[in-house]
């Protein structure tokens, strides 16, 4: 059988990055077993399902297409049917399910089909995002291809393949800072060496204490501001062209919030900008019962039922968001933040226009 929500881990990398190297050397370890994997084929010939060798019950082969659109319907129905071998006892055991994204696809609809449909975020859980990047062609690849950018910006990890293939030392530390400044939250990880533990659980939650790891979870961006929060917010500009759309955003607030006030940052967030929203995590301290956290997730428009901590996991409280953002200008987010949680970035008649007509405020 299987404990729910099931955690889903994202595999996704530009053409060529190294996915099924790195998915055929994870599926000899002990750790997948009860692990089912999701493969999405682009083509006309399925390659990459050639070259997975672990072909089982494991394995779900999707027909051809891209996840982001013809395929997207299939891989809710291909989720929905594990559950339902697995209520039936067509399976015995899963543990964990892998999704292999093809590596033209942008990520994030792949994201909001665990995350907003009602039945499948009952069933499963997003556990991470792996973003895989070749060593040798990873610089080009980023500077041709936004969808390469967009997958590096939203991940939990980031793991650089190819790196012995490199005969410039140079070149390959110019990419690891490039990485560390698209998206400064994600550990880099060398794909030889990288095991299941390091890639895959990467979640909310330890999965050996079942505690939430607020600080890991949030990485390393949210630490830095916890630090350094003078102007409650982090803004990385770059001088390639693709990277200089990308925007991480750290947000702190000492305090609880009300609950409206967090409804409304949200709804504001996603009505006016939603599809500029890569990826969003929080821990908030609300008013109305500081004692116990409530941690959101979203993915654009698509937000994750917000959950409830039974305790503060550690000992610093208030809200934490970490915002990865495409082309969201940051005027907004910062004032919209401003103005919720009655930071004095705002002056008094900017707070009165926000009462009388938010918008008009929040999206100077």
């Amino acid at each position: 059988m299987a404990e729910f929500p099931i955690p889903v881990s994202v595999l996704t990398g530009f053409l060529g990055a190294g996915k099924t190297t790195l998915l055929n050397r994870l599926l000899k370890d002990p750790a997948l077993t009860d692990t089912a994997v999701i493969i999405n084929e682009f083509g006309d010939v399925a390659i990459d399902h050639l070259l997975v060798e672990q072909s089982s019950d494991g394995v779900i082969q999707l027909s051809d297409g891209c996840l982001c659109c013809t395929v997207r319907g299939e891989l809710v129905d291909t989720l929905a049917d594990l559950v339902d071998r697995l209520q039936t006892g067509k399976i015995a055991r899963l543990k964990r399910v892998v999704i292999e994204t093809t590596g033209l696809a942008d990520p994030a609809p792949v994201l909001q089909s665990i995350m907003g449909h009602p039945a499948l975020v009952q069933a499963f859980r997003l556990d991470g995002v792996v973003a895989m990047v070749d060593a040798v062609n990873g610089s080009a690849t980023l500077d041709a291809h936004v969808e390469a950018v967009k997958q590096v910006a939203v991940a939990d990890r980031i793991v650089i393949a190819k790196a012995d293939l490199v005969t410039e030392p140079e070149a390959l530390e110019q990419l690891r800072d490039r990485l560390r400044q698209l998206n400064p939250g994600a550990p880099l990880l060398d794909a030889s060496q990288a095991g299941v533990a390091e890639l895959l659980d990467c979640g909310l939650y330890d999965p050996e204490t079942k505690i939430a790891d607020v600080r890991k979870w949030l990485g390393a961006e949210a630490e830095h501001a916890a630090h350094h929060h003078a102007g409650h917010h982090h803004d990385h500009d770059h001088e390639h062209r693709h990277d200089q759309r990308v925007r991480t955003f750290s947000l702190i607030h000492d305090g609880p919030v009300p609950f409206a006030a967090i409804e409304m940052f949200l709804d504001l967030l996603r009505s006016t900008h939603g599809e500029k929203l890569l990826r969003m995590k929080g821990v908030i301290e609300l008013a109305e019962s500081p004692e116990r956290p409530l941690v959101i997730h979203g993915v654009q428009k698509i937000l994750h039922p917000p959950a409830r901590l039974p305790a503060w996991p550690d000992n610093v409280r208030g809200t934490r968001l970490v915002l990865i953002t495409l082309d969201m200008p940051g005027d907004y987010v910062r004032r919209l933040f401003a103005a919720i949680t009655n930071q004095p970035m705002i002056d008094t008649a900017d707070r009165a226009a926000m009462q009388d007509n938010p918008l008009a405020i929040a999206g100077r």
